[in-house]
């Protein structure tokens, strides 16, 4: 676990989560939702473990990946369609929270702290998935990526966030795995934590996170003292 130069002036009170790979490993679903429309095309599977990186990235990444495409292509708004609706069936297959956040979620609630989800998946997508694994109850706020005038690295949506949470921004801290997580909550004010165990697709010690955790039992130790 590697501590950076933020210090704590005043208790955290808000703390805020990326979805994908920072609360949930939901890259068996996303990727398993590339791999069925490539099936049922006759084309080459692409590897799990050479798109799983890929995961946080959603659909305009992993179909890059898969199909090769790019945002300017004329097939690429209906292929993106396609991934939306075929992943939001399968949201929940495979996709689980991971090992170590349920308890500190309790944690957190527990010291009289709030905690809450600042994903740019979108939000009708991230509501289904939250409710269906079960991390509905307790959650005190939930910012999709069209929730909020633009989405992360925007500092916007963690502002918004604070907002609902009725809280100052140098109260609340943004957890996320990737370097948008980290840039939008330092820019909103906040603390910033990077986790290792989440789909990490860029240098992680580059991004100036206030520190970096290798899991969520790392990442506990870290709030337990700050709360």
């Amino acid at each position: 676990m590697k501590i950076a130069q933020w210090e704590l002036t005043v208790p955290l009170k808000g703390i805020l989560f990326d979805l994908d790979g920072t609360l949930v490993d939901t890259a068996p679903d996303l990727c398993g939702t590339i791999q069925d429309m490539q099936s049922d095309r006759g084309v080459d599977i692409t590897p799990y473990r050479a798109m799983e990186h890929l995961a946080s990235g959603g659909a305009r990444a992993l179909l890059k990946a898969g199909f090769g495409l790019e945002m300017h292509y004329p097939e690429f708004p209906a292929m993106r369609a396609e991934f939306l609706e075929r992943y939001e069936a399968r949201i929940a297959r495979e996709s689980a929270v991971y090992s170590g956040i349920i308890p500190l979620l309790n944690e957190v609630k527990a010291r009289g702290a709030q905690w809450g989800i600042v994903t740019n998946k979108p939000y009708y997508l991230a509501e289904k998935l939250v409710h269906e694994l079960g991390l509905t109850h307790g959650c005190s706020v939930l910012i999709g990526g069209d929730t909020a005038e633009k989405p992360k690295p925007s500092p916007l949506p963690c502002f918004m966030a604070a907002c609902e949470m009725r809280l100052p921004t140098e109260q609340c801290v943004m957890i996320g795995d990737d370097e948008r997580d980290v840039i939008a909550g330092r820019e909103a004010g906040m603390a910033t934590v990077a986790v290792e165990y989440g789909y990490i697709a860029s240098p992680i010690d580059q991004w100036g996170a206030d520190a970096i955790v290798k899991t969520a039992h790392d990442l506990a130790k870290w709030l337990e003292i700050r709360m």
